[in-house]
């Protein structure tokens, strides 16, 4: 696992398409010893302290096609067609063989997130939940619960995945934030740039 948190500090992320597989992307991860619940985290976990939280161990072998097509619907919504296949979401979540991650977040039936866990770090990624759900801030309230999970359990960092454009600018709102800064190969606290490079990508 050494190896996998020494790509991660270098920018790198797992992906979906195959197991193995890295990309380099303009990271967001928040140095867990930095973080702090805010006035607004602990409104949103107010707003959604009805919504059991789970881990669980991928395979997950509880997996049923309600699954498969809640991420679909949910990427299909946010994306548009084609962006992530109930097919793909089952394989990550039940074929250890072809996937890179090791954690189902799951929150009710409602919502899941396929993360990976090292001893480390946590990688919070392909989040999904139902958009009609009657739990307000239901999305923002899974990852902030996530990164408290990552806190409580002595993590360094909990990566957030990437920051390409402004539809990004949720994940800047914690305490500790941090970006992969490619050009000078270093993280970055200066979340106001961030911002301002992100506002400005077409």
């Amino acid at each position: 696992m050494k190896n996998i948190d020494e790509q991660y500090d270098h920018g790198f992320l797992f992906e979906r398409t195959e197991r193995g597989a890295m990309y380099e992307t303009r990271s967001v991860r928040i140095d867990l010893s930095k973080f702090d619940l805010s006035s607004e985290n602990k409104r949103i976990l107010k707003k959604t302290e009805g919504v059991t939280f789970s881990v669980l161990r991928l395979p997950y072998e509880q997996y049923t096609w309600q699954i498969g097509k809640l991420g679909k619907d949910f990427y299909e919504t946010k994306f548009g067609e084609g962006v992530f296949s109930a097919n793909k979401i089952k394989e990550l979540i039940t074929d250890s063989e072809k996937s890179n991650f090791n954690r189902l977040f799951k929150y009710d039936e409602i919502g899941y997130a396929i993360c990976l866990e090292t001893d480390n770090i946590l990688h919070y990624s392909y989040p999904f939940y139902n958009q009609n759900s009657d739990t307000p801030n239901l999305g923002i309230g899974m990852m902030t619960r996530a990164i408290l999970w990552a806190k409580e359990n002595n993590k360094k960092y909990i990566y957030l995945g990437s920051a390409k454009d402004e539809k990004a600018k949720y994940k800047l709102q914690f305490s500790g934030c941090e970006w992969w800064d490619s050009t000078k190969r270093v993280w970055s606290d200066d979340v106001e740039e961030l911002k301002n490079i992100i506002r400005n990508i077409k």
